[in-house]
């Protein structure tokens, strides 16, 4: 019988894809207003610009295992009190400038300046600009007292606390929230998910995990033993990872929970 839902957190209830999609408008139309560029091509060409700097720092490895993607490093302060997050606090300003700058370089703009100045701009957009799935709250409030909550998320204790403090209404549904930066391993390591099987007291087959990504939610909840529910919003085609469960909403979550309760 299932007592508790475990939850991922980015673009499972909170919408990160269109928190950065709408601070990059944000911050391009900025540098449109300045240049007269059109907008979406210099979005283009800075998302390839940080994806090529981020993948060659020698803190790549960390952020694949832990769960950190390179548009996270564009605004992300990683205050946390550890190396290898010490080692990206120190790297980040520079990598920003770089990305914008780059990025306006491919544009026909070579101004570091303004590298500079858009690249302080992208943190603020990203911050005023939190999104939660118009269903979040609502599944919340139905689960909410029926079975246990926990977030489990990857990423930089900094930066998810910090998301988290922009949608502050979120965080009293969950009895536990755990994030990989501060076990020190990511999902799909199944050792998180027992981890956080232990926060809550409970046993594997207590327990179902629903999240966005195949590759780390779906994947490590399989390999822990987990039920895996895998909310695909964007009709996404399926590769081997294979979820017990497949959505397309969240609400879609309540037949199977009611299916479960009579096994």
């Amino acid at each position: 019988m299932i007592k508790a839902v475990f939850f991922d957190l980015d673009d499972t209830l909170l919408w990160d894809q269109k928190s950065v999609k709408e601070a990059f408008a944000a911050t391009c139309k900025v540098a449109q207003a300045r240049f007269g560029i059109d907008p979406d091509q210099l979005e283009e060409a800075v998302r390839e610009e940080a994806r090529k700097l981020y993948s060659s720092y020698e803190t790549y490895p960390f952020t694949q295992m832990i769960g950190i993607n390179p548009f996270e490093g564009l605004w992300g302060n990683f205050l946390d009190d550890q190396e290898d997050f010490r080692k990206m606090n120190a790297m980040v300003p520079a990598y920003r400038k770089e990305a914008w700058t780059m990025g306006l370089k491919r544009m026909g703009i070579d101004d570091p300046e303004f590298g500079f100045e858009l690249a302080e701009r992208f943190p603020q957009e990203r911050r005023n600009l939190p999104f939660v799935y118009e269903e979040t709250f609502a599944t919340l409030d139905r689960l909410k007292g029926q079975y246990k909550l926990l977030l489990l998320t990857n990423g930089s204790p900094d930066l998810q606390k910090t998301k988290l403090e922009i949608t502050s209404e979120l965080v009293p549904y969950f009895d536990q929230i755990v994030i990989s930066g501060d076990f020190g391993k990511g999902k799909p390591d199944p050792s998180l998910f027992e981890h956080a099987l232990e926060r809550m007291s409970l046993g594997k087959d207590d327990v179902i995990m629903v999240g966005d990504n195949l590759m780390t939610d779906i994947l490590g909840a399989n390999r822990a033993g987990i039920k895996s529910v895998w909310i695909n919003r964007h009709n996404k085609t399926r590769e081997e990872v294979v979820p017990a469960y497949e959505i397309r909403h969240l609400e879609e979550l309540f037949p199977i929970l009611d299916e479960l309760k009579d096994k």
